[in-house]
């Protein structure tokens, strides 16, 4: 069925090249099948897309589309790259037909030459293609490169310049990528064709990640885990937040922070209690009195089921 494809790209018919040229890259990023896995709708619909800004952004192309309506790319190339000929009653009603046969068919019925021939090269706004002839050239081939983004770029999102073949270029990275994930660049690699970015994340000072929760290691001394403590601690986004740490809170203990993770996950706290040395009799003491007043065995039954 014919498209009409300024509704594919959303621009008016008197839409200037920049609005087309923007249209579509808006469209294609949300389309593409690397933000789309497994989509069959956002595939098609970012093959619709291609075809309406191959025609559109050719002013040749443009002119034949505006004029004859539907011309275009035929769907994998047919025999000879030829062009696609639509008349009728509008979307649904549309016939095709390659230009040539077209042009025979006019001459059939309004003459093959002398003063009454219709002039198809006027008819159709230049000459009509012979199938074998106006092959596309291929397309540029893609290139692959690998970059390295910081680990808050990967976890919030943000531009990134990153070098290429230099060149500088500011990439757009999305909130929550993760390791070995590729970013397709439309038309940014030596010679016009996809750049594909693979990013690597570099590590952070103090924060780990696993998956959408970040986990962020906080030291304790004895007493504070025993009595309890208020400690301030950073979060991903840059804030600094209060934190109650409650009375005998053990090693590996975790306290959760809703919603301050990568893309909706949480922030975790993950508490380590550093144990002095005992240099002196005093301190021998007061350790050897702690276990008698609260005699423990920390594991106990914890191997009992183990083969």
């Amino acid at each position: 069925m014919a498209r009409d494809y300024y509704d594919t790209l959303g621009v008016q018919r008197n839409a200037s090249e920049e609005e087309i040229k923007k249209a579509y890259r808006k469209l294609a990023r949300q389309y593409h099948p690397d933000r789309n896995p497994g989509d069959k709708q956002a595939e098609t619909k970012f093959k619709e897309v291609q075809e309406a800004y191959d025609v559109l952004s050719d002013k040749n192309k443009r002119a034949q589309y505006d004029r004859f309506g539907t011309a275009g790319p035929r769907a994998g190339g047919g025999p000879g790259g030829g062009f696609e000929f639509r008349w009728g009653p509008g979307p649904g009603g549309a016939q095709e037909m390659d230009p040539a046969q077209a042009a025979e068919l006019f001459r059939q019925f309004f003459g093959g030459g002398g003063g009454g021939a219709v002039d198809m090269d006027n008819l159709f706004g230049q000459q009509a293609p012979r199938r074998g002839r106006g092959r596309r050239p291929p397309p540029a081939e893609e290139v692959e490169a690998d970059v390295s983004i910081p680990f808050t770029a990967a976890a919030l999102g943000g531009s990134v310049p990153v070098q290429i073949d230099g060149r500088e270029l500011a990439v757009k990275i999305p909130a929550g990528v993760e390791e070995g994930q590729a970013l397709r660049l439309h038309g940014q690699a030596p010679g016009g064709g996809d750049l594909r970015l693979r990013l690597h994340i570099q590590p952070h000072p103090f924060f780990r990640r696993e998956s959408k929760n970040v986990i962020l290691e906080v030291p304790l001394t004895v007493a504070e885990a025993v009595l309890g403590t208020t400690v301030e601690i950073p979060t991903l986004d840059g804030a600094r937040l209060s934190v109650k740490v409650p009375p005998g809170t053990s090693s590996g203990t975790r306290l959760r922070l809703r919603g301050r993770g990568i893309a909706g996950g949480d922030q975790y706290i993950e508490i380590k209690i550093v144990v002095p040395a005992a240099k002196d009799d005093r301190t021998r003491q007061l350790v050897e009195e702690l276990a008698r007043l609260h005699p423990q065995d920390p594991r106990a039954g914890l191997w009992q089921n183990s083969p």
